[in-house]
């Protein structure tokens, strides 16, 4: 079955509310108690630390199985921020206004108190299992993917105050059924009758607008009850990338495809990435002089390749790398290295190898041409290639290019020689543009070093 595609709003459920929040403000609310234990004036600098640590955190996680494996993965991500943070702290010199006790404190305490506070959170939702008896009746016309999906994530919110009791079709479909965990109860000439005797509250209609007749008889049968009315719009048929509702001079319309990165999220992402790229470049500058002068010594030509690819909505940018090959030229279709390649030279094997040949990249990101972590630029010539032949190819190209990304870092990096790997490479990509969090790109960063230092087959 199709995953439901989540569609934001202007209202959060509570549910998604808290998963949201809990992890940010506790992290806050424990670095003020932490820096008032110790005695320490919380003044601008706490400020600053404070909005921060609310970006880098949110959103939060939420306990979806085992109170262990959530802890497992809370460790592991507050791991990684506590990481950034000290990176940043270290690379902007504003670590040494920190009270080292404070840090050490703050970076040991927060993970448990988020931890407490998603339990007893947890348990509290719990309970209000014991209540919903009050909860608001609701009906699903359509036994469909559509309507399965809905039924099942609207009894599965432990928060939600509707309860989906049961379908109404004139077709039944029993693998939906099953999986929604809610009957059958009629066809649709039964619907009213059944709203009037049960005092049923809302009616959700997830039929194709195909079936418009049946729909508007429905709606007819319905203005003798007072059951709220619902539509849930079919949007299975579509590649939803970050959907949501939104209105036009008061007109409703429904995104389908747009960029993560639009409002505060393009916000953050930029400001992640110039300060990262900036620390970064600081620190790797004597690399980089060593990497330009092994590059001039290994074969005669210029010390950087530039390379125009397709960056942001498709636009032609110039991305810089190191050299690896010897200086040769290309004809408007740019062949891919490939495992022994003889155009390589054994240094350029190696900084290929160990990707010290993207270095140059952070230039780019810091220029605002790339960013840190997104989807790896292929070349034009590619480009006008596998769009023809991969649907949704150019949607990769509604957000900045990458040095890493969620393909490279899940086996896709180097060479794609099959249409099935390029096709997987997409794949991820736009997996990528769907779940998009800070969170999810300092994960990235995380499993990009780990590949780097472990070593890749398919990099050459």
């Amino acid at each position: 079955m199709a995953s439901m595609p989540i569609i934001t709003q202007g209202n959060l459920s509570l549910t998604s509310l808290l998963k949201h929040v809990i992890e940010p403000i506790v992290a806050v609310l424990t670095l003020v108690s932490v820096a008032m234990f110790y005695g320490d004036t919380l003044n601008l600098k706490y400020t600053i630390l404070c909005l921060l640590i609310l970006i880098i955190t949110y959103p939060g996680e939420w306990i979806t199985t085992s109170v262990q494996r959530f802890a497992r993965r809370l460790i592991s991500s507050w791991l990684i921020i506590v990481a950034l943070l000290l990176l940043l702290g270290y690379g902007t010199q504003t670590l040494k206004y920190f009270p080292q006790e404070i840090v050490v404190t703050w970076s040991l305490l927060t993970p448990l108190m988020v931890l407490m506070f998603s339990v007893v959170i947890k348990m509290i939702v719990g309970s209000v299992q014991l209540v919903k008896s009050g909860s608001k009746k609701a009906i699903v016309i359509g036994a469909n993917d559509l309507g399965g999906n809905f039924a099942a994530r609207m009894n599965a919110d432990e928060l939600s105050m509707v309860q989906v009791v049961g379908f109404f079709d004139n077709q039944t479909s029993l693998p939906v059924l099953r999986s929604a965990e809610v009957p059958l109860l009629g066809d649709m000439s039964e619907v009213a009758a059944y709203c009037k005797s049960q005092q049923v509250d809302n009616v959700y209609i997830a039929l194709p607008m195909a079936a418009q007749p049946r729909i508007l008889q429905l709606l007819d049968d319905l203005r003798d009850t007072t059951v709220s009315i619902y539509f849930l719009p079919d949007l299975f048929l579509y590649d939803m990338i970050q959907a949501r509702i939104d209105t036009v001079n008061g007109l409703p319309v429904v995104g389908v495809c747009e960029s993560p990165f639009l409002g505060l999220n393009g916000v953050v992402k930029r400001i992640s990435d110039i300060i990262l790229s900036a620390i970064i470049l600081l620190m790797i500058s004597p690399i980089l002089l060593a990497l330009a002068i092994g590059v001039k010594v290994s074969s005669p030509g210029p010390v950087l390749f530039k390379q125009y690819r397709y960056g942001l909505d498709g636009n032609k940018i110039l991305v810089y790398k190191f050299r690896s090959m010897r200086v040769h030229k290309e004809g408007d279709y740019v062949k891919q290295a490939t495992k022994n390649d003889d155009r390589i030279t054994p240094f350029g094997h190696f900084i290929r190898k160990t990707s010290l040949d993207e270095l140059p990249q952070f230039i780019n990101v810091f220029q605002g041409r790339m960013s840190i972590v997104g989807p790896r630029p292929h070349a034009v010539s590619h480009n006008e290639e596998y769009r023809k032949l991969i649907k949704g190819y150019m949607v990769r190209h509604m957000v900045k290019p990458g040095i890493t990304g969620w393909a490279q870092v899940n086996g896709f990096r180097g060479e794609t020689d099959t249409l099935d790997k390029m096709e997987s490479r997409i794949r991820l990509d736009l997996e990528y543009l769907r779940h998009w969090s800070l969170y999810l790109d300092l994960w990235i960063i995380l499993r990009t070093v780990i590949v780097v230092f472990k070593g890749d087959d398919n990099a050459y």
